[in-house]
């Protein structure tokens, strides 16, 4: 059994600190809800977004083009993540590499390919 409370109270210093943690913390809460000011306001309660009030309701359309154009975006960035490493060890990992690595820019320039083809990326 002795082995079993030094075991415990290997861990006696780590509950010690969580608690302690968490006392200041809720200290920390309650002394901002304690000193702060209430000053209750109409204005306080609206929903704030980027500088802009809200008018209207909240529901609004938006042309699926952007998320389109977000979504090319999101694709040519894993591209740029696969394609940095791989350039840097270019010298070192010979042509198979070269040509796996060429097969899948060629798989990336397809879909460009596509998305041009079907207007995509057209600006209106």
């Amino acid at each position: 059994m002795s082995d079993y409370a030094d075991y415990l109270a290997s861990y006696a210093s780590v509950a010690a600190i969580v608690v302690v943690g968490m006392l200041v913390a809720a200290g920390m809460l309650g002394a901002n809800r304690l000193f702060r000011p209430v000053v209750p306001d109409r204005a306080k309660l609206l929903t704030y977004e980027s500088g802009v009030d809200p008018v209207g309701s909240g529901w609004a359309q938006s042309n699926v083009r952007y998320y389109v154009y977000a979504f090319l975006y999101v694709i040519f960035a894993v591209d740029a993540v696969f394609l940095f490493p791989w350039a840097v060890v270019f010298a070192g990992i010979g042509w198979q590499a070269a040509v796996e690595m060429a097969v899948f820019v060629g798989f990336i320039a397809v879909g460009l390919v596509y998305a041009w083809r079907k207007g995509v990326l057209t600006w209106t």
